[in-house]
């Protein structure tokens, strides 16, 4: 499936701030506050659309990639290497559209941003992204805690070079 990638624009923003995910992926949902909003139109997300137009996720590059606590960790200190995040609408998680999603990000990253290395952090509960991440060709090199209200996660970087 071949994608439609763009720059994150407002009407996509609010529909993706209004995503929620079933636990134990609740840790990825959107709160639809305006500060979740402007976070999606920074700059540095990109809306994910089939051929029909209807948005299926999006995706994310650089900071905003990243897990704020792994800072504290030195996990994001090689800049030489670009992190991408990404997120799916929730009703299509789970229904084996994972490896090609994904593809279509590094892609898009590699022909419109230059991308050669990328990381990626994820929860390390998250075992259906992780599988999708090995079967693309990422190895995990690291690891960290965030200690929040609601507990700790830990969270694998991993890399593909």
């Amino acid at each position: 499936m071949k994608l439609n990638i763009k720059q994150m624009n407002y009407d996509e923003a609010k529909q993706i701030s209004k995503w929620v995910y079933n636990e134990p992926y609740s840790l990825y949902s959107m709160d639809e506050t305006d500060e979740c909003i402007n976070e999606l139109l920074d700059g540095d997300y990109f809306s994910a659309s089939d051929r029909e137009n209807n948005l299926i996720g999006y995706y994310c590059f650089n900071e905003s990639a990243q897990v704020p606590a792994g800072k504290g960790f030195g996990v994001y200190d090689s800049k030489d290497i670009i992190d991408v995040g990404l997120g799916m609408k929730p009703d299509l998680c789970g229904e084996g559209l994972g490896v090609n999603f994904f593809n279509n990000g590094l892609d898009f990253a590699r022909n419109h941003l230059g991308a050669k290395g990328f990381r990626l952090t994820v929860a390390s509960f998250n075992k259906r992204a992780i599988k999708v991440y090995e079967e693309v060709g990422f190895k995990k090199v690291s690891s960290f805690e965030r200690i929040s209200d609601i507990g700790k996660t830990e969270f694998w970087v991993m890399t593909l070079c």
